[in-house]
């Protein structure tokens, strides 16, 4: 893959060009995290409600009903359900690893095995989380494996 960028100080934003002999999965996946870099969460925090980019949020989870998203150095509730998360989020790096929990894979440093053939998620902060065997083989062939 060729990457060109040309700096044009006129310009009124950022245009990108594809050029490609077929639309494939990899230049769908290209497209779909282009289209996710400008999206938003929100969240609140003591009262007060913030606007988080995507990309800034290393995963959420459901936990007694309420529905978290975790950043490197806060942890906001929002108003969705993980399954309307999950729709927002379509088509970006956030995959399924549990009935409670959707994790940003653009914040997965390793993979190890875990006990009852789950997984467990080593993200670029030191958390780690639990993917369940349910969703362990999707996480195993997003990865190639």
């Amino acid at each position: 893959m060729n990457v060109t960028i040309t700096e044009i100080l006129r310009a009124n934003g950022i245009s990108v060009a594809i050029e490609c002999p077929r639309i494939d999965e990899r230049v769908q996946r290209i497209v779909a995290s282009l289209n996710a870099f400008d999206r938003k969460l929100t969240g609140t925090r003591d009262g007060a409600t913030l606007i988080v980019a995507i990309g800034d949020v290393l995963y959420a989870e459901t936990v007694d009903g309420s529905t978290f998203l975790y950043l490197k150095d806060a942890v906001l509730e929002t108003p969705l359900r993980l399954y309307e998360l999950e729709d927002r989020l379509a088509g970006t790096e956030f995959v399924r690893a549990s009935k409670q929990l959707l994790a940003n894979f653009d914040h997965v440093a390793g993979i190890k095995p875990y006990l009852n053939a789950r997984l467990q998620l080593l993200l670029d902060n030191g958390e780690t989380v639990i993917v369940s065997r349910q969703y362990a083989p999707a996480i195993k062939q997003k990865i190639g494996l």
